[in-house]
């Protein structure tokens, strides 16, 4: 095990994507997974809560934002077909977390000046805001949701975008690291509203930023659980 923690109240923006867009990152090994033959790239905010690095909590490094970028993945392993992630880039507002991410897996972290915000407005409604600072500008991805969050159905969007347990980080040789993520299944909410403001150019290429500029396809807040993150292995 190299880490475990509480995620909490992950707000996910999908966008849906032509796979031109994404395929050089895809690591060596894996290929590209599809939900009703459409890909899609994700913006995810959510709170690390209680962390643990090696078992030892760190103080001032136990809870944290982070804010990450990413898509999906796929790899067969004998009969087992395992559905990852990919990361584009990963924020998060201490360096030394940065550092250890990218030590291990390779993972392409940087540390900024983050914020969020979690609001209850009676029992039926909720929302949730995840901001960051770079090049002395903040950016902001909020969703807005009412009612009780539901356990997504099978074969569902919501089920595909929350429900894959593996990570997948290419390597500067070609190589691929792959990591295991254990957590039971979330309850989401739909979002009412959904928005994302700031200037990503610098942080994520043109590419990207432009496709994050367009409205999502899909939005949900997740309640998150506690997570175990394992010790990656090379393929």
């Amino acid at each position: 095990m190299f880490l475990s923690a509480e995620w909490r109240d992950l707000v996910m923006l999908n966008y849906e994507i032509d796979a031109g867009l994404v395929q050089k990152f895809v690591p060596e090994g894996t290929q590209l997974d599809h939900w009703q033959d459409r890909v899609f790239l994700s913006l995810v905010g959510f709170r690390f809560l209680k962390t643990k690095f090696l078992g030892i909590s760190v103080p001032f490094h136990r809870n944290f934002e982070e804010v990450n970028l990413r898509f999906y993945v796929r790899r067969a392993e004998g009969q087992e077909i395992r559905r990852g992630v990919v990361f584009i880039r990963e924020i998060v507002p201490r360096w030394a977390i940065a550092r250890a991410a990218r030590a291990f897996y390779n993972e392409n972290y940087v540390a900024l000046p983050m914020s969020n915000r979690i609001d209850c407005a009676g029992a039926a409604r909720l929302s949730a805001e995840y901001s960051w600072k770079f090049h002395k500008r903040w950016n902001r991805m909020q969703v807005a949701v009412k009612g009780e969050p539901t356990l997504p159905g099978p074969g569902s969007q919501q089920q595909f975008i929350a429900e894959h347990y593996w990570g997948y980080a290419a390597q500067p040789d070609g190589g691929c690291v792959e990591y295991r993520v254990d957590h039971p299944a979330w309850r989401v909410w739909a979002a009412q509203e959904a928005t994302f403001e700031g200037d990503v150019k610098d942080l994520y290429g043109a590419d990207f930023a432009a496709e994050l500029g367009k409205k999502p396809a899909s939005a949900f807040l997740a309640e998150g659980s506690e997570v175990v993150v394992y010790r990656g292995r090379r393929l």
